[in-house]
This record gives structure tokens, sequence and C-alpha cells, in this order.
């Protein structure tokens, strides 16, 4: 604890790690490309930059705040400096902003404009390079990288893949692949956590709205939308609308005034697969084989463990996720009344996750050789779409979800937060929808927002182990743990990003408040739980009669990947 004087001010500051987060918690904002409080401090791009009263200038974000330190933020020197930075950042720079996905929310154009940069003297002497858009879940463009290393130290730190990372110097740096392959050669998830931080176009959503606008217009085709549940509270941010609103009324809404035929919710297939799960884990109990079991929602994750610790590819669970399961739903619906409608029927999913749009084309989300999920668009690209349309989507009244596939429990809304599967699933196992039995699975270790959380509880008088990974980096750990014997588990979940699908790769980005958000989301769904009536997957009723319906004898078909 210590006292420091900023802009003639004196200021507290505790345990903070740095100076720029002391300067921030005083309620000034310093710009910067290359900080995020999650990652390790860089110090590359220089904008942090402050001044001592002796006139030396230093990066506040590699600095240790210390007793008695006296610092300006805003000098003149300091403010020809950065506008400096920025200016030779844009004469680098392709500056195509007006067609640029994150036109308006790019951090770099943001700066431009703050800083006062008007004009720019220098000229571009960088060679263009091609796009790199074989990946089918982001597309990077090197002519807008400004060299901050944030995708660099997300992709090793955080996700533990390192597919990206610096190659040569001075001049000719850039940050590619290994060996420069196209990112759909390497062992790139699609997690989309690169395009999360990068603070210009560089590393975009790969788009998929003109197909989904050129179905809408065909009159022989039947558009059937689902919406995750991450989604509805992350969609309205890009409408001025509060953090965390459930917007998932408004977005029903506005989908049918676009166009689509039938609007469901992917938390029907989420009560499905929570069915399936706890079925799997049960076997295995008893069994003994092939545990612990591993969670198959997330597609980043299941990519990762194959290409990293294949020997773990049994240990994931046969279930499909919740898309696939319900996009094989609608389309062996579409199949038995195919001769009734005559039209082709496209099932559009609705995704905070850009590596839903990898997961689509694997083999094993084919049924009968027909694809389960035809397109996947992400919050960012359905919130386009709508704007694209001229809906406000924070002024439009909100309206219900179609039948019967709207109807869901608040256990498979959590689904998109960490420890949300477990705790769906611990509630199907528990067959209870008392206040204590809840309580009590909620306050066993499954919610919080720790890298990996374990809790043990009792099922049927036998205890079952259960660990909870929070960000694909903490996954390696847990794995390698696990081949030492090192520790023991019954059941793993894992979530690719950090504190789980509200932080997917293909989210709304609000620049300076992005871990609030999260919490912010996080809070919307737990909220849309503690007001659903049904508590638990196993008593939506709809869900429970597919199986003498629709499902009967085709649960593994539908339901289940023929290998893993």
């Amino acid at each position: 604890m210590g006292f420091m004087t900023i802009n003639n001010r004196k200021v507290e500051f505790t345990d903070e790690k740095n100076v720029l987060t002391v300067i921030r918690n005083a309620g000034i904002d310093i710009p910067t490309f290359c900080y995020h409080s999650e990652l390790s401090t860089h110090g590359a791009c220089r904008m942090c930059v402050v001044e001592d009263d002796k006139g030396k200038v230093f990066t506040s974000c590699s600095e240790h705040p210390r007793d008695g330190m006296v610092i300006f933020t805003n000098t003149r020197r300091l403010q020809h400096h950065r506008r400096m930075i920025i200016e030779l950042l844009l004469a680098a720079h392709c500056r195509d902003c007006t067609t640029c996905a994150p036109n308006g929310i790019c951090n770099l154009q943001e700066l431009s404009k703050r800083l006062g940069v008007s004009e720019v003297r220098f000229e571009n002497y960088k060679e263009r390079v091609p796009l790199d858009e074989t990946s089918p879940c982001v597309v990077r463009d090197l002519n807008k990288c400004i060299l901050c290393g944030d995708c660099v130290r997300m992709c090793h730190e955080i996700e533990g893949v390192g597919v990206l990372g610096f190659a040569q110097r001075g001049s000719k740096m850039q940050i590619t692949t290994p060996f420069k392959k196209d990112l759909k050669d390497t062992i790139c998830v699609g997690c989309g956590q690169c395009r999360v931080v990068c603070p210009t176009g560089a590393i975009v959503v790969k788009q998929d709205i003109n197909p989904v606008w050129d179905l809408i217009e065909d009159k022989n085709v039947r558009v059937v939308a689902q919406i995750a549940p991450a989604v509805r509270v992350a969609v309205g941010e890009a409408f001025g609308m509060e953090k965390g609103t459930n917007a998932l009324g408004h977005l029903a809404a506005a989908m049918r005034y676009m166009g689509f035929d039938d609007v469901y919710d992917t938390d029907f297939g989420a009560d499905l697969t929570v069915i399936e799960e706890a079925k799997e884990l049960v076997e295995r109990l008893e069994s003994g084989e092939n545990l612990p079991l591993f969670t198959s929602c997330c597609p980043a994750w299941v990519k990762f463990c194959e290409e990293k610790y294949p020997q773990f590819r049994k240990n994931i669970s046969s279930c499909r996720s919740p898309q696939q399961m319900f996009g094989a739903l609608i389309k062996e619906e579409a199949r038995m009344n195919k001769e009734k409608d005559g039209r082709r029927t496209v099932v559009v999913s609705i995704m905070p996750c850009t590596a839903k749009k990898a997961e689509i084309l694997r083999p094993e989300h084919f049924t009968e050789g027909e694809q389960n999920v035809d397109y996947v668009l992400t919050t960012t690209e359905i919130a386009d779409m709508i704007k694209m349309a001229g809906i406000d989507l924070a002024e439009i009244t909100p309206e219900a979800l179609n039948m019967p596939f709207g109807m869901s429990s608040g256990a498979s809304a959590i689904f998109g937060a960490t420890g949300g599967v477990t705790e769906a699933v611990l509630r199907y196992l528990t067959n209870s929808n008392r206040a204590a039995e809840m309580d009590e699975i909620k306050f066993c270790g499954v919610r919080g927002n720790d890298a990996i959380k374990e809790a043990t509880v009792n099922l049927n008088g036998r205890d079952v182990r259960i660990a909870i990974v929070n960000g694909l980096g903490n996954a390696s750990k847990v794995l390698e743990q696990l081949e030492a014997g090192e520790v023991k588990y019954d059941f793993v979940e894992v979530m690719t990003c950090r504190y789980g699908c509200v932080n997917g790769g293909g989210q709304p980005v609000l620049l300076g408040v992005e871990n609030e958000t999260k919490l912010a989301r996080q809070g919307g769904l737990y909220r849309f739980d503690s007001r659903s009536q049904i508590k638990s997957s196993g008593q939506n009723p709809v869900a429970l009669s597919l199986y003498d319906g629709i499902l009967k004898g085709k649960e593994h078909k539908l339901l289940h990947n023929e290998e893993v």
C-alpha cells in the first residue's frame, strides 16, 4: 500500500500489478494496444507511456507502482509521442476503414480520432499480402496488422495452441503461422480468441451473411434458426442495450421480420445433450471404462484434444453438441414431413463461437449423408444483418420462440457459462427441483471463474470426482496430470474460452470493459435460470416426449457420433 501523485493529485494504491492499473483506477483512460490484464505484459506498443517529475518517460504497463512516485499522463511531450506512433502505424496500414469489418469499433481507428491524428505524412511502402481465408472460422489480413502481439500471446498463454508467432526482423517482421502455412493446415482450433483481442481488422470472423440472405429470399427453402444461450445476453450490446440483458425475445422478433421461417432455442438441444451425457456418465461409471468422461460440447476443445492429446480421444463423450443434436432433429423432422411441405429445410445456427463454423463441416456431423447444420452465424454477424434490415433491436416488441422446440430448462441456459454443463448434468442425475438440492449443486464448486475447479459429489452412494477447466491452456495441465497419474477424475468439463461461451470468439467486443462485460453476460444467464420454472433437463416435457416420438429407435443416429 502506498501513495503516488498522478497529474498533481494524490492517489492511493494497494496490490495493483503496474502503474497503468493505478492510473486507470483513478479514472484516467491511458491508451494501449498491447495490454490485456489476462495476458503477459508485452510493452511493445509504447502508447501507455507516462512522464515522471524528472522528465523520464517510461511504459506504465511494465512499471511497478512505488510509494512517492510523481507522474504525468498527458504532457505535450507525451501527446506528440502518441500521435507519432499512431501516424507511423497508419502509414504502414491498409486504411480501407469503411469496408473493414470492425469499422466503428476498431481500437486503432478510435485512438486516431481521440488523439487528433488528422493526416498521415508518410508513404506506405509495404508490399500488400494476400488474405488468408482458408479457415472456416476467421480471416487473417496481415495488411492491417500493427504487430501488437496480442493474438500471439492469447494463442500461446491462454489457449495453449501456439499457432501464431513473430517471424523475421525490422521492417519485415510479421505475425504468421509455422512455416507460413495457411491457417487450415495448422492445428488452429478456430476458437477466435485471437480475433477478440485484435485491436484492428487483422483477424476477423469469417462471414456467412450473404449465403444466408440468399436462402431467406429463396421461396423453395424453409430457413430454420436456432439461437445459442450465450447469444441472448450479448447481442443487445450491439444496439446499446445494457450488458447482460436477455434479448432472446427481441432477437426472435427481429429474425422473423428478416424472413426466417422458424426460430428455435438451442437450449432445447442442450436439454437433450444433458440427458444423453448423463446416461453416458452413468454407463461409464458402472463399467469403469474410458474414465474420465470429457464433455464434447466445445468443438475447439475436441479438436485440441484430437490434435495434441490423441491418447484421450476415447474419453470424449460420444454425444453430439447441442447445436448438432438440434440440427439433426430438425433435419429428421423435415425428412419425415417432406411430402407435406415440399421445401428444402436449411438450418442456420446463431452462435457465440467461431469454432462452430468448423464443427458443422466435420464428417461425423452428417446424418444420412445430409449436413445437420448448414450455416453458422456468430452473434456479431446476426447483429450486422439486423442493422442491414433497418431494425432497432432495442425498440422492437419481443416475441416468443416457435413451439414445440422453444421450451427449455434453466439448466440448458447456463451452458453458456463455465461450469454450466457440469451443473446441468448434476441437476439431471439428482432428479430434484427442490431449492435445497439446487443450492447444494450450485455451491459444490461448479461456479466461478477459477482456471481449474474441482468438486466431489455423491451420486447413488458413490463419490464422483469432477474437474471444470476454464480456458483451453488449462486443459493441457489437467491432461498431463491425468496421464502422470497425479489426479483422478470421473467427469471433466472443458471450455476453450475463459468465462465460457459468453466470451466466445464471435461475440461483440466492447473496448475497455471486457471483463465487466463477461461477468455481466454470465449474470444474465444465471438470472434466466433463476426465473425458469423448469430447472432440470429431465423435467422438460417436450424433450422427454421425443423419446417416444421422433427419437424412438433413432437416439444413437441423431444424438450421438458414430466416432469421436
